[in-house]
C-alpha cells in the first residue's frame, strides 16, 4: 500500500515538472517573437570588417569580429582570424585555388591566402542564415618596400599591391632611379607597375641648341678683248664688244708763250692723245709705230661666304622662346589724311631669327614647335616710296613641329641654290671666224652656289648646384712668358 502511494506521488511530480517545462518553453518562445518583431532588421550575425591596417595573423594581433560587407584583406602566404558572434556551421568560397577558409572554433574562421585576386566568403550559422563577404588576396609588397626605403631613403618611393603586380608610385629625382627601383621590385615579382615621375620639382625646363650653317660659294671668268687707236691728228678709233671697259682714248691741248721783254710772243699749239684705262688687271699691249693697242680681259674670281649662328635658348615648359641675331631697317608707311599725306616709320627685323615652344609628353620626349628664319637686305629689289629707298628682304625660313628624345638632334631645314649665268657678247661676222673669232667676243661665266642648314639639339635640364664659369681668355692676359713672345728683362721665374 505504501509503495503505491509512493509511485502515485512520483508520478505526479513528473506530470507537474512536464507542465512547468512546457510553459516556460512556451514563455521563451513567445519572448523570442517578440524580439524578434521588435528588431526585424537585426544582422543574423554580429559581423564588422578587418582593421584598416590590412589583414594580421594569428600571432601578430587578435581577429576581428566580421560585422559587415566591408572588404576582408589577407596577404599570400599569410593568414588571417576572423570571429563571429554566432556559432558558425559552414564556410565556403568562390575560388579555393585564392582562398582557404577553415572552421577552427564554433566562431572562428582562419582564412589562408594562397594567390593574389578577390573572392567571395560565405558564412552559415546554425540556423542556415548566410551572409557574403568581399575577400581580397594581395601581394606581400612589404619586403619589397623595406628595400626600396633602404637603397634610396631620400627618394619618394611608395610600393602598394595590386592583385598579383607591385605598383611603384611617387616621385624621384632622375630617370635612372626610376629603372633601379623597378629592378628592385623585379625580385620580388614578376608583374611590376612602374608609375614614378622623375626629374626637377617644380617647372620643368629645355635647352635647345641651334646652328645655323649657310655657305655661299660664287665663281665668275670673264674673258675678251678691246682694240683701240689713237690715230693722228684729231682722230682716234676704238673696237670693243661693249661688255667690259678696255682702254679709251682722248686727247690733250697744251698751249706755249715766249717772249723777251715787251715783245710780243709766238703761241703753239701741241695736240698729243691720252690712253687712259679702266681696269688694271687688264692685259695691255700698245704698238707706237702703227698706233695701235689691245687691252685683253682674263679674269677669273673666287669667293666663299659663311654665316654660322649657333644660339642656345632655355624656356620653361610650354612657353614660347624667340632669338634674333641681325638688326631692324626703318620701313615707311604712308598714311592719307584730308588734305595732306603723313608718313610713319616702322621697324621690321632681319638676320638669323629663331622662334621655338617646347611640351614635355608624359612619356618623356619633348614635342617642339620651331620656326627659324634666316633674311638679308635685298637692295637690287627696292623700293622708293615718297623719296625713300625701302630695301626688300630676301628670307628663308621654315615652320616645323616634331617630338625627339631627350638629347636628340635633327635638321630641320636644308636649302641648296645652284644659279649659273652665261654671258656672250660678240662683233658679227668678226666673232664667227673659226680660231680667230675669239679675239672678236667676250665671256662672262658666273656661278652661285649656296647651302643653308638649321639643326636642332633638344634637352631636358634641371638648376645647377654651381655657377657655371664666366668667360675666360684663350691665354693668361700679359703673361711674362707671353707677352710680344719674349720675357721682359727683370723678370722672375
Amino acid at each position: 500500500m505504501s509503495s503505491r502511494v509512493r509511485d502515485t506521488k512520483r508520478v505526479g511530480t513528473h506530470k507537474r515538472l512536464r507542465r512547468s517545462g512546457g510553459i516556460l518553453g512556451v514563455l521563451l518562445f513567445a519572448g523570442v517573437i517578440a524580439i524578434s518583431q521588435q528588431q526585424p532588421n537585426a544582422s543574423p550575425m554580429n559581423a564588422q570588417p578587418a582593421s584598416n591596417q590590412g589583414p594580421t595573423t594569428s600571432s601578430q594581433a587578435p581577429a576581428p569580429e566580421v560585422t559587415g560587407a566591408a572588404p576582408l584583406r589577407v596577404m599570400v602566404g599569410k593568414s588571417i582570424l576572423i570571429n563571429t558572434t554566432e556559432r558558425i556551421k559552414r564556410v565556403s568560397v568562390t575560388d579555393p585555388g585564392v582562398a582557404d577558409p577553415i572552421v577552427v572554433a564554433p566562431t572562428q574562421i582562419l582564412v589562408h591566402g594562397r594567390s593574389a585576386g578577390e573572392v567571395s566568403l560565405l558564412i552559415w550559422d546554425e540556423l542556415e542564415r548566410s551572409r557574403s563577404f568581399d575577400l581580397r588576396v594581395d601581394v606581400d609588397v612589404s619586403a619589397a618596400a623595406e628595400e626600396e626605403r633602404r637603397v634610396f631613403p631620400e627618394e619618394q618611393i611608395t610600393v602598394t599591391p595590386s592583385r598579383s603586380a607591385i605598383v611603384l608610385s611617387g616621385h624621384v629625382s632622375t630617370e635612372d632611379v626610376s629603372k633601379r627601383a623597378a629592378m628592385i621590385a623585379e625580385a620580388y615579382s614578376k608583374n611590376v607597375v612602374n608609375v614614378l615621375t622623375f626629374g626637377p620639382v617644380g617647372a620643368q625646363e629645355v635647352l635647345l641648341q641651334v646652328k645655323f650653317a649657310e655657305v655661299d660659294r660664287a665663281a665668275a671668268l670673264q674673258l675678251g678683248a678691246n682694240y683701240f687707236t689713237p690715230g693722228t691728228g684729231n682722230t682716234s678709233g676704238v673696237l670693243t664688244t661693249g661688255q667690259f671697259g678696255g682702254a679709251t682714248v682722248s686727247t690733250t691741248t697744251s698751249t706755249t708763250t715766249s717772249g723777251a721783254g715787251g715783245t710780243l710772243g709766238v703761241t703753239t699749239n701741241n695736240t698729243a692723245p691720252l690712253i687712259n684705262i679702266s681696269n688694271p688687271l687688264n692685259l695691255f699691249l700698245f704698238r707706237t709705230d702703227i698706233n695701235f693697242g689691245v687691252a685683253i680681259e682674263a679674269l677669273q674670281q673666287k669667293s666663299l661666304l659663311q654665316i654660322l649662328a649657333e644660339p642656345n635658348l632655355i624656356a620653361v615648359n610650354g612657353k614660347e622662346a624667340s632669338f634674333l641675331a641681325g638688326g631692324q631697317f626703318p620701313f615707311p608707311i604712308v598714311q592719307p589724311g584730308q588734305g595732306f599725306t603723313a608718313v610713319t616709320i616702322a621697324f621690321k627685323d632681319f638676320g638669323v631669327k629663331l622662334n621655338f615652344t617646347p611640351v614635355i609628353m608624359p612619356n618623356g620626349n619633348i614635342h617642339l614647335k620651331v620656326a627659324p628664319e634666316v633674311s638679308t637686305l635685298d637692295f637690287a629689289n627696292a623700293l622708293t616710296i615718297s623719296g625713300f629707298t625701302v630695301p626688300a628682304l630676301s628670307t628663308r625660313k621654315a615652320e616645323t613641329e616634331f617630338e625627339l628624345q631627350d638629347g636628340q638632334s635633327f635638321v630641320i631645314a636644308g636649302l641648296l641654290d645652284n644659279r649659273v649665268t652665261d654671258i656672250v657678247n660678240k662683233i658679227a661676222g668678226l666673232g664667227d671666224i673659226p680660231i680667230l673669232g675669239n679675239l672678236f667676243k667676250s665671256k662672262n661665266l658666273q656661278k652661285n652656289k649656296s647651302e643653308l642648314m638649321v639643326l636642332c639639339t633638344v634637352k631636358r635640364i634641371s638648376p645647377s648646384a654651381e655657377a657655371p664659369a664666366g668667360p675666360s681668355n684663350p691665354q693668361p692676359y700679359l703673361n711674362d712668358n707671353k707677352f710680344d713672345g719674349k720675357k721682359p728683362s727683370g723678370s722672375h721665374k
